[in-house]
């Protein structure tokens, strides 16, 4: 097992379940506390994550304010969210993780796959796929608090077989999870994910660091996905699932039923309602707009584009539940 005991907890609650553990991945302007909350009402997985965060704007005495809202976290969250960090910088990583710690989080995760250029024109994400150094040095500085750092990667920045050398490098870094999307960066999202890389990488694990759980992310679309895909590549602990969740809510529920309009409505005015919390506690910081949810929740239903159209033209959350009460009537 991992020198963790965080992630023991979690990998052997799986384990006794002849399962991998799940998680939600985290997503910019998606997973904050809101969502997760809404995720956690609908089916929760095992671990959350936060919407990366950059490092350096923790403390700093002008920017650590607009991270009030992407670190939030509500007293009913259970569990917890794992803070995902990116940067490029050994002291901003360390004075990030003292900070978080201090703030009640149990585990951090550093970003090392995210593809937004933005953060690649920073020297962070995905860049440190081609800086080894760099990558090494964030990681030792996320290490500078008592909680447990976890990387998650892409399997190389343009050219696939990078994995080859890129995957090695951060096994030897011997971090309790190694979460692998495995695509490239310039890939993106664009081509199907490259599962016949699993075994090898699991190989490459086993061999180099067999202490390390390996979870797997890209194209997993839920629960029952996920499943086959443990089975058809022994030696997978974890599977992460991001964009699924905005085809189902209900995508972590391990037998799958039937939702009725009413119920996904329901979960979409629990949604609408925990947002106006937020707002009423004026917590500066980033807060997606609501309107990109709304397609989580109308998908499949009669007249589904013209109710996101109409959802979308609303202005506040109670124009949206208007518009939610008339379907649910005329359901």
């Amino acid at each position: 097992m991992t020198q963790s005991p965080y992630w023991n907890r979690i990998a052997e609650k799986a384990k006794k379940e002849d399962r991998p553990f799940f998680s939600l991945a985290p997503m910019e302007a998606v997973t904050g506390s809101v969502f997760r909350r809404v995720v956690e009402k609908a089916a929760a997985p095992d671990v959350l994550y936060t919407e990366f965060t950059n490092a350096l704007s923790i403390t700093h005495p002008k920017a650590k304010e607009t991270t009030k809202g992407r670190l939030y976290i509500d007293p009913k969250e259970n569990p917890k969210p794992i803070v995902q960090l990116w940067g490029n910088n050994y002291e901003d990583f360390a004075k990030a993780a003292k900070e978080v710690e201090k703030q009640g989080y149990e585990a951090i995760d550093v970003n090392t796959g995210c593809p937004d250029i933005a953060v690649i024109k920073n020297h962070s994400g995905s860049d440190l796929i081609r800086h080894f150094d760099r990558a090494k040095e964030v990681i030792e500085g996320a290490r500078q608090s008592d909680l447990p750092v976890t990387v998650k990667t892409r399997i190389g920045y343009s050219e696939v077989d990078e994995y080859k050398t890129w995957i090695p490098f951060l096994l030897e870094q011997q971090v309790p999870v190694l979460t692998v999307h495995v695509r490239t960066r310039e890939e993106m999202s664009n081509v199907p994910a490259h599962y016949e890389l699993i075994d090898d990488i699991v190989k490459m694990r086993d061999e180099i660091a067999p202490d390390t759980l390996l979870q797997i992310n890209g194209d997993i679309a839920d629960y029952q996905a996920g499943m086959k895909l443990y089975h058809e590549h022994p030696g997978i602990d974890g599977i992460m699932i991001g964009r699924g969740i905005f085809t189902n809510p209900f995508a972590f529920e391990p037998v799958p039923k039937e939702h009725s309009t009413h119920e996904l409505l329901g979960l979409l005015r629990y949604q609408l309602d925990l947002y106006d919390q937020f707002v009423a506690m004026g917590i500066p910081g980033h807060f997606a707009p609501l309107q990109r949810f709304f397609k989580i929740y109308v998908r499949g239903m009669k007249g589904a584009s013209a109710i996101r159209n109409d959802l979308m033209q609303t202005k506040t959350t109670d124009d949206a539940r208007k518009i939610i009460d008339r379907i649910d009537t005329d359901e």
